[in-house]
């Protein structure tokens, strides 16, 4: 099994925490969305312990884009975390369960202006802004709200980690952050050192996601440390928070490496700390962004057989009760899974297929030529790896409502997002 939480038990199906898929299937329905609680606070622990090799202020923040819903905020405050946040919609759902504002990061290229209100109102930890115009509209609106509002400034540090495209954003070409190696990083720097209603108090960085390898994390590590050093002595400015951003890969396949995130964070802390007493700056607070890696494993999909086509000598396509409106990763960039015929999970797999969504768009696959026991209509296939990207990118396209969420927990399971009903989808319309 690709990871330690699925096991196949006597009846040969396959089982999730401890669990048996297809009975739970027949208790809530496909397409159903299944969460290993246990799971996520393990690696949330892990995250936390490893940090305390940069610190014991340090710590990790759950990247909320990855998996948003409440339950996920409770246990991160349970866990005593900190998250990210790139919208009002994940703020306003971090403040509904009472999150503790401080420990919250608020991202994002554009914030609009009823973004900045409403996070100051809820009086935000730190902004992490990404350009002029935004620090100038921090800067007036804490100053009517009366607040010096605490701000880290996003920068970009030119490293390739040769990930996907669509995923990498740390090279000097990005929406995201101000280029170091442009100059325009010492602008913004200068800029918000100039502003009464801001405190410039850290820089942040993010690379891309899905890294398998340590590398381009100490080379960004190299360059962000060194430019705090230039700040320091340059503005006479002493950065207080480096947040080294997130993307540390997870397991989708078993081509995939595995990763030891404790031994690559205590590699990233080794080399800071050495840069730090290198160049005599005061060693910063550290704070990661781990959001894949925290949830990924943590998430199975499972979806019931419904047609299987066979054209011969050409490709044979089984159809599923879900799709790209719940899983549109492989559509947006080909991503991979790994899928497994729940019921038959004891059986071989070698019946080669596409597996496709019910959505009327040819583009509508989840995986190409995989291998799978023979399904037959009513079969449960089971994706595996879906806690991160998955629910938070689901749409309602062709009027298909999303799944629900059941969360499982110590050989038992709880609905923590209901499934949409048609009501909910016209609900706003008049």
């Amino acid at each position: 099994m690709l990871h330690d939480n699925l096991k196949i038990n006597e009846k040969g199906h396959l089982t999730f925490a401890e669990l048996d898929t297809i009975e739970l299937a027949k208790e809530y329905g496909t397409p159903l969305m299944l969460i290993d609680e246990n799971r996520i606070r393990e690696r949330m622990r892990l995250y936390k312990k490893a940090m305390k090799n940069f610190s014991d202020s340090s710590m990790p923040l759950f990247a909320s884009k990855a998996l948003c819903f409440k339950e996920i905020y409770r246990i991160a405050k349970e866990e005593e975390i900190g998250i990210d946040v790139v919208s009002s919609g994940e703020l306003y759902t971090a403040v509904s369960v009472e999150f503790p504002m401080e420990k919250v990061f608020f991202h994002g290229n554009n914030k609009t202006d009823e973004d900045i209100k409403f996070a100051i109102e809820n009086n935000i930890g730190y902004f992490v802004a990404d350009n002029f115009e935004e620090l100038s509209k921090i800067n007036e609106l804490a100053s009517r709200k009366g607040v010096v509002q605490k701000v880290i400034i996003r920068l970009t540090p030119g490293i390739d980690p040769h990930t996907h495209a669509s995923i990498s954003t740390g090279k000097v070409d990005s929406k995201f952050g101000v280029a170091i190696e442009t100059g325009q990083a010492d602008e913004i720097v200068k800029f918000a050192l100039t502003l009464e209603n801001v405190k410039l108090v850290g820089f942040h960085c993010h690379i891309g996601s899905q890294i398998f390898e340590v590398e381009p994390f100490l080379m960004t590590v190299n360059t962000m440390v060194e430019y705090v050093f230039k700040v320091k002595k340059e503005f006479n400015t002493e950065i207080e928070i480096l947040d080294i951003g997130g993307g540390f890969a997870c397991r989708y396949v078993e081509s995939d490496g595995f990763i030891d995130y404790e031994k690559n964070l205590k590699e990233i802390a080794t080399l800071i700390k050495n840069k730090v007493l290198e160049s005599g700056i005061k060693m910063p607070t550290i704070f990661i962004e781990p959001g894949r890696s925290m949830v990924a494993d943590s998430g199975l999909t499972l979806y019931t057989v419904g047609s299987i086509k066979e054209i011969k000598n050409v490709k044979n396509y089984v159809s599923i009760d879900g799709g790209m409106t719940d899983n549109p990763r492989y559509a947006l960039y080909q991503s991979s899974y790994t899928v497994v015929n729940a019921t038959r999970a004891d059986k071989k797999a070698d019946y080669v297929c596409s597996v496709a969504g019910r959505c009327c768009e040819s583009g509508d696959l989840i995986q190409e030529n995989v291998k799978l026991a023979r399904p037959v209509r009513d079969d449960i296939l089971a994706v595996l790896c879906t806690g991160a990207y998955n629910y938070s990118m689901a749409s309602n396209y062709n009027r298909i409502p999303r799944p629900p969420i059941v969360m499982v927990k110590d050989g038992k399971s709880r609905i923590v997002v209901k499934r949409e009903s048609f009501d909910d989808i016209i609900k706003n319309e008049v």
